[in-house]
């Protein structure tokens, strides 16, 4: 396991992160923890929202200070009461309370906003994320399910008023969604923020065809199918598994993208971890992005086919060597 700086902080986060939503059996959970530590990770990602998700990390987890441990805030903790949801100072204020009890610690690594609310004032949050900052209940702060230029209003608002921004962004991200390649990929790179990328594996479906996989095979459309196909094919050919090709084309992508993989059972996170040793082969890209095709659409493409033309930037254009 190699690690990676996490957005533009020295906290040191391994290369695949450990989602823990889907964690049942309390001992095949801390057989997975001790496992993903074995093995070099040290972060573990959970919510408030994820059931009693939070309480049993809290009772499984040993090693407190050898793990980044994260949880968000931002869902609903009482559907009858309409203060126990959303981003403003009380919700991230009693959320915080809730979930270090549950968790049984005393401050969080990384604390996320879950969703964009678009009723709170960013300047609420951001001030509110820093408050707890400064008080020691939280170190760094993320950012998920959001649109780009909520992210960067955000984090410009911090940088202007001493704040703490986002360091990282959470968001889904996958061979058959790729939307965050439109703005959110390239937004989060221009701020040097860490993208973890929930949904790796699509929810099961580029694995859709692989033995005792959940997915049924007939629920897919026609480019899933295609899409899981592609993943097998490559697979067989290099001797891998598809769960495996679908993580290592995901870490191609960007050097700021970090799997976050969720997995109930041991046998599924050794699976995964093995992808950390394959390199797919420029064809083997090429045929998984052929087999789910994807428009970045506009500006993307329109600034991707006017930068080299000399008509936009004149005859040296192609001859300039960017950052």
């Amino acid at each position: 396991m190699r690690y990676r700086l996490f957005g533009q902080t020295g906290l040191r986060v391994s290369e695949i992160l450990l989602g823990t939503m889907v964690f049942g059996d309390q001992a095949e959970a801390r057989r997975i923890i001790d496992a993903y530590a074995d093995a070099g990770g040290n972060v573990l990602d959970t919510a408030s929202a994820y059931g009693d998700g939070e309480a049993l990390l809290g009772e499984i987890l040993t090693r407190r200070d050898r793990f980044v441990l994260g949880t968000k805030y931002t869902l609903s903790r009482d559907h009858d009461d309409p203060n126990a949801a959303g981003n403003h100072r009380k919700n991230l204020t009693r959320s915080l309370e809730q979930s270090l009890r549950r968790l049984r610690t005393d401050y969080l690594d990384i604390y996320w906003v879950h969703l964009w609310d678009r009723h709170t004032p960013l300047e609420e949050t951001m001030r509110a994320l820093d408050d707890a900052v400064r008080a020691g209940k939280i170190l760094y702060t993320g950012v998920s399910d959001a649109p780009a230029w909520v992210v960067a209003r955000a984090n410009t608002l911090a940088e202007w008023r001493g704040q703490t921004p986002f360091a990282g962004l959470q968001v889904p991200y996958n061979l058959l969604r790729r939307d965050i390649e439109r703005e959110l990929l390239p937004m989060a790179e221009a701020f040097g923020m860490s993208v973890t990328a929930w949904a790796p594996l699509a929810s099961g479906k580029l694995t859709a065809t692989a033995e005792s996989n959940r997915v049924d095979p007939a629920t897919l459309t026609p480019r899933e199918l295609a899409a899981a196909e592609a993943v097998r094919t490559v697979a067989e050919d290099l001797g891998a598994r598809p769960a495996q090709v679908a993580l290592a084309w995901l870490r191609s992508r960007s050097k700021a993208v970090l799997p976050l993989v969720g997995v109930s059972s041991l046998a599924q996170l050794t699976e995964n971890l093995a992808a950390l040793d394959l390199v797919l082969p420029q064809d083997a890209l090429d045929r998984l992005e052929s087999a789910a095709p994807f428009e970045l659409g506009f500006p993307g493409d329109f600034i991707a086919e006017c930068e080299p033309a000399p008509f936009c930037f004149g005859n040296a254009a192609t001859r300039l060597d960017g950052r």
